[in-house]
């Protein structure tokens, strides 16, 4: 593999490397193929780019700028994130591992390889979050906020705790003894369990009992607040010191907390299932009882009882074994992050009305009819005036006669009661349910066999595809003349993460976006998929070929007449021919700009590959979650949204849909997006060549970053539409970021 000295040195070294004529102005020299595009050093680890990701999340924990509970909720969020890596990703490194699987991945690492770099990252993030977790508890201790030991109280306090353990805690608890009588018990994934040795009075024989701490958000929280206060005490802490009425008369010689994570990854064998439904409630069954993939445990847990529990579980002990200073399962912080003290909190954020929908209450049908596409931008703008409002509106028109819709993540509310009211009314209802859907499984069975009992056509998408787009198609009789509307977003129908997630969507009723969804369900209903689109790019058959002729095609241009640009914002940059037509561009001269959430395999910055290249990653209030595509495309530009990241799962194994934005406002809007996070110096992140990154510092403290800058853009939008100067004031605005970006690149 070539190191980046490696490639200078051929770069220096190579005469042909040297152009006899000048180039173009602003073409660059062309570069011949000497440089292998396929060198696993090229290629950046998706497992450590996500954890480099959280390392930037747990930033802002870090962060004196962000409001005090706001930090202690973004390590609850590492520490989630954590959990779900260890389900997902090293659970799926362990079963390729078992499976006897040594090919390297496309940047140079075996299965075993991985394991083992990411074990060793996680030990120096977890340590980095401990750190941080004692510098939070200290700072919430300055505002009356505090977790405490049990022992620190004082004895009234800890007299009324023992009351409580009594009246609401020890009915739950069962203690299970380990001896050859009774077989070591079957522990729950991410549950806190105790584990206890103790004797008879005067006995010699220890004896060994594991009891699992009931944490329930309706029962039993993991923080118990002392007299209403502000104060806890850590539920776990509280069994400890009150293990006398569980065990009366014994002597308790330890008591050690540790922790499981289960993998996640449980794949049923779907070519024998006779029903998709059905294989999928076999897999939860089957992921309750799912390999064992890290064990945490206390710190001064006895070795013996370490080892005994490592290998009743299965584990490795020195590597799959991870002490855990201070609080474990960090994630329980969210309790302490919702405690209501606005002035510790972010400003409260009040999502507004889209400037075309505020103060219009006509038929939904009839301002897209009459106005053009509406550009949706989410959190920013609000969700239910919106999407909900245009499903409502549609489960109510007698004119409109069918609904057909896509569901990856949803919750209970007025998306699943507008589809059931559409039916009521007699309209054709078909809706597509991923059963697949990771950790929601359960959720979209539920649903599923909910919209089936109002007479709801339900189906569960092809066989072998998880379907993930984000689509509402509205067939409605349009004076003498049925016209297709639809929705077509980056994100879920969840009204919940519409208020988390930063997302974009587009209403529409274009005659050629039309068809072709008329097309997409019917593959997605029926069989066999069209072998093109008009104007859609829809995996896995066209999304990403469309996107490596595209990319191939501002090469093109700019050989011809300078000036190449693709940009490009996503969650996520996986995807190896992607990734290598982007170096293909970069190599060739065209501007490469990349606003990638987290796990991203390009790196910018190597010299003769991806020097006119840059990668951004913004973290913030928000859970960046939009995705864009453009392409300067000579002058004729392209704009794309869509709900695929450019990973491997969506463009070959999933349906995904990106859409073109065609109308000149819209893509003013889009563009504002895209200048906003470009110029952001407060929220933005650099990567350099070696994949590392580097927070911008601001020179003015008070600078605004990309998501809260939206924020005023929306709000300034939607006041200048009451006053009908919406378009003035957008094309102010963007002017205004265009300069920003123009004094930052001659910095």
């Amino acid at each position: 593999m070539m190191n980046k000295n490696e490639i200078q040195q051929a770069i220096d070294e190579d005469s042909d490397f040297v152009q006899d004529v000048d180039p173009a102005p602003g073409v660059a020299p062309s570069i011949p193929d000497e440089i292998d595009l396929g060198d696993p050093s090229l290629y950046l680890n998706r497992e450590l780019t996500w954890l480099a990701f959280n390392r930037r999340v747990l930033n802002e924990a870090n962060d004196s700028r962000t409001p005090l509970l706001e930090r202690v909720k973004f390590l609850a969020i590492v520490s989630n994130n954590l959990d779900e890596f260890f389900m997902k990703r090293i659970g799926g490194l362990k079963q390729q591992i078992a499976a006897g699987v040594h090919t390297p991945s496309v940047d140079g690492r075996t299965p075993s390889q991985q394991l083992k770099e990411c074990q060793a990252a996680v030990r120096e993030f977890q340590t980095e979050m401990q750190r941080i977790y004692s510098i939070l508890i200290s700072e919430l201790a300055q505002h009356d906020i505090r977790i405490v030991l049990h022992d620190d109280l004082p004895s009234d306090a800890r007299e009324r705790l023992r009351d409580y353990f009594r009246a609401n805690i020890f009915p739950m608890l069962t203690p299970l003894a380990m001896d050859p009588a009774h077989p070591f018990p079957f522990i729950s994934n991410l549950t806190l369990n105790l584990l206890v040795t103790l004797r008879f009075p005067g006995g010699s024989e220890v004896y060994m009992a594991r009891v699992k701490v009931p944490v329930s958000k309706d029962v039993s929280r993991r923080l118990i607040a002392i007299d209403g206060t502000t104060t806890f005490v850590t539920l776990e802490d509280l069994m400890v010191k009150n293990l006398d009425m569980l065990f009366p008369g014994m002597e308790i010689d330890s008591c050690a907390l540790f922790r499981i994570t289960r993998n996640a990854i449980v794949e049923p064998d779907a070519e024998a299932a006779n029903d998709l439904l059905e294989m999928i409630e076999t897999e939860l069954r089957e992921r309750h009882f799912a390999p064992i993939v890290r064990l945490e445990v206390q710190p001064g847990m006895e070795r013996i009882h370490r080892g005994m529990l490592a290998a009743e579980l299965g584990l490795n002990e020195d590597e799959d074994v991870f002490e855990v200073e201070g609080m474990m399962a960090l994630r329980d912080l969210f309790e302490v992050a919702g405690i209501e003290k606005p002035e510790l909190h972010d400003k409260t954020h009040r999502a507004v009305d889209h400037p075309l929908l505020a103060n219009d209450r006509r038929n939904i049908f009839h301002i897209i009819r009459e106005n053009g596409p509406l550009l949706l931008q989410h959190p920013y703008q609000a969700f239910s005036t919106s999407v909900e409002r245009f499903l409502r509106t549609a489960a109510e028109d007698p004119k409109v006669l069918a609904i057909k819709m896509t569901l990856y993540r949803t919750s209970a509310g007025p998306i699943l009661d507008s589809l059931m009211q559409a039916a009521r009314n007699g309209k054709q209802v078909a809706v597509l349910v991923e059963l697949k859907a990771r950790f929601d499984e359960a959720a979209n069975i539920v649903w599923a066999r909910r919209l089936e009992a109002e007479g709801i056509h339900v189906n569960y998408g092809v066989m072998g595809l998880k379907t993930h787009s984000k689509l509402i198609f509205v067939v409605r009789r349009d004076y003498s003349q049925l016209r297709r509307y639809y929705h077509i977003g980056t994100g879920n129908y969840h009204s919940g993460t519409a208020k988390l997630y930063t997302d974009l969507g587009m209403l529409g009723c274009d005659e050629d976006i039309g068809q072709d969804l008329t097309e997409l369900f019917n593959y997605l209903t029926g069989y066999s998929p069209p072998p093109s689109y008009r104007k859609i790019l829809a995996a896995p058959y066209t999304l990403k070929r469309g996107i490596i002729e595209k990319i191939n095609r501002e090469i093109e241009h700019h050989k011809r007449d300078g000036g190449g640009l693709i940009q490009m914002k996503m969650n996520a940059l996986e995807d190896a021919e992607i990734t290598r037509a982007l170096y293909k561009a970069s190599r060739a001269g065209v501007k490469v700009d990349l606003i990638i959430r987290d796990t991203c395999r390009y790196r910018p910055g190597l010299p003769g590959i991806s020097e006119t290249g840059r990668v951004v990653s913004i973290v913030g209030r928000f859970l960046e979650h939009a995705r864009i595509i453009y392409f300067k495309n000579g002058g004729a530009e392209e704009y794309y949204i869509g709900s695929a990241d450019m990973m491997g799962r969506n463009l070959d194994s999933r349906v995904e849909v990106h859409a073109p934005v065609e109308n000149p406002e819209l893509r003013q809007e889009l563009r504002l997006i895209l200048d906003v996070q470009f110029a952001d110096t407060r929220s933005a992140w650099d990567m350099d060549s070696d994949g590392n990154y580097t927070q911008r510092i601001p020179e003015d403290e008070n600078a605004k970053g990309a998501q809260e800058t939206l924020i005023g853009v929306a709000e300034k939008r939607l006041a200048a539409a009451a006053k009908h100067k919406e378009k003035k004031v957008r094309s102010k605005l963007l002017s205004h970021f265009q300069w920003r970006l123009r004094e930052k690149n001659l910095k």
